[in-house]
């Protein structure tokens, strides 16, 4: 009995006449890449051909990158028709052929775009299909680092800093990464391992580049001034100085698009509670009166920065009260975190995680639990901050601690609990959560430097 062949419909090789078509997009980076080096940018060049050679990947989200990539370089292509128009007419100079050539390479690149928006580019960049949405996050985090390296007057960028003028090749490392750190967390199962990894990826870099800085090399050090890297500094410094309120901003920023998520993906010092709190496997549970804690500090530490402020107290001296309230905040981490397997800086010491919490609530972003849950307590066993208690799970939300790291919904096997966006079904809403967050952690390892 003759056997059927077995054809893998998740990563089926593409025809002949897909493996030539994809050289369509190819051709035209390339073109867009030249472009690039006539015009002294070999940054953009490099970043542009270097984009053009991930299409032998063949993975769904390159697709979305290189669409988009296309999609801008098509103003790029009419402008420069124009330009060349415009002068070589006004200067009696030959212009009919050099205007065929551009306007038959704009051509290309709409062809190359409709194919790949098309039946025939979903053909060819089938890898991945499921997360191809990831290709969201590359796009955002080449959006929000083009944009902040334009509009800001120093160099922002590392790469910039050392090599001016490629830093387009940094910010196509960091959306080629916020694409991969998409692609695995977009399985509930393994997103909780990869969050806390990449969370702690960000701390290592945050804090390497501080003490490198110390030791000597500036450039790793934001312009102007030095500030403490203590969350509570966010609130008290600005407070302090009577300026400079780029973090706060920052800060506000991050809340209006994922609420607390700031205090599970972003937060430099958060990473440390949570690897503290991981020493036990299960969490234990915070004293009521513990609870109160964050919201102490939160009403001591701004006025305390004003009162110094108007007594004129040094800046070394009130640095130092400073690193004393940063320096308590580790010793609760390797105190009570580690011996409660809960993160107690966060939950009851960090007055940015009682801000974060309560102004978070902004953020349309929500996690709830169905009816059909089964009151089993393995989401308050997975919860790292204390948010699914039995109260918590019977009025069928988590509580107030909660910080949408979404944890939770690995230790659920009946899917139960999920992400809520108006508007849109559970999955759409952890996609484009998960979107907006890893997109924000790519950009700040960019840029967040003290």
């Amino acid at each position: 009995m003759p056997t059927a062949s077995v054809v893998n419909p998740v990563d089926p090789a593409p025809g002949r006449r897909g493996r030539i078509a994809v050289m369509l997009p190819v051709l035209s980076l390339l073109l867009l890449a030249a472009h690039f080096l006539r015009f002294g940018n070999p940054g953009l060049c490099l970043a542009a051909a270097s984009l053009a050679a991930l299409a032998v990947t063949r993975r769904a989200w390159v697709r979305v990158a290189l669409a988009t990539a296309l999609a801008a370089g098509l103003p790029i292509w009419v402008g420069a028709w124009t330009d060349v128009l415009t002068l070589r007419m006004a200067t009696g100079l030959p212009w009919l052929r050099m205007s065929l050539i551009l306007a038959a390479v704009a051509g290309l690149n709409v062809v190359s775009l409709v194919w790949l928006l098309r039946g025939g580019g979903r053909g060819v960049f089938r890898r991945g299909q499921d997360e191809a949405w990831t290709g969201g996050a590359f796009v955002l985090t080449a959006v929000l680092l083009g944009a902040t390296r334009e509009a800001v007057r120093f160099p922002i960028l590392l790469v910039d800093r050392f090599f001016p003028g490629w830093g387009w090749l940094e910010i196509l490392a960091l959306a080629i990464y916020a694409a991969w750190v998409g692609e695995r967390m977009s399985d509930p199962g393994r997103s909780p391992a990869i969050r806390s990894r990449v969370w702690a990826l960000f701390s290592l870099v945050f804090f390497l580049q501080l003490g490198l800085g110390l030791v000597g090399i500036g450039e790793l050090l934001m312009t102007g001034a030095l500030h403490l890297p203590v969350p509570a500094v966010i609130v008290a410094g600005p407070i302090y100085r009577g300026g400079g309120y780029f973090m706060p901003i920052l800060f506000a920023v991050t809340l209006v698009l994922v609420g607390p998520a700031w205090c599970s993906h972003l937060c430099y010092i958060g990473a440390w509670d949570d690897a503290a709190s991981r020493f036990r496997r299960w969490p234990g549970a915070l004293p009521a009166w513990a609870r109160h804690g964050r919201w102490l500090t939160l009403a001591a530490v701004a006025p305390a920065a004003l009162l110094l402020r108007l007594l004129g107290v040094s800046t070394g001296a009130a640095a130092a009260l400073g690193g004393a309230f940063g320096i308590a905040g580790v010793g609760i981490m390797a105190t009570a975190s580690r011996r409660l397997g809960l993160m107690a800086h966060c939950t009851a010491f960090c007055p940015i995680g009682a801000l974060s919490n309560l102004l978070g609530k902004v953020a349309p972003f929500r996690l709830r639990i169905h009816a059909d849950c089964s009151r089993c307590g393995a989401c308050t066993r997975a919860c790292r901050y204390g948010a699914l208690e039995g109260p918590d799970i019977e009025r069928g939300r988590p509580g107030f601690t909660c910080t949408l790291c979404g944890d939770c919904l690995a230790s659920c096997r009946q899917r139960s609990i999920a992400y809520r966006f108006p508007g849109l079904p559970a999955e759409a809403a952890r996609r484009l959560f998960l979107v907006l967050v890893v997109s924000l952690h790519a950009v700040f390892l960019g840029v967040a430097r003290v």
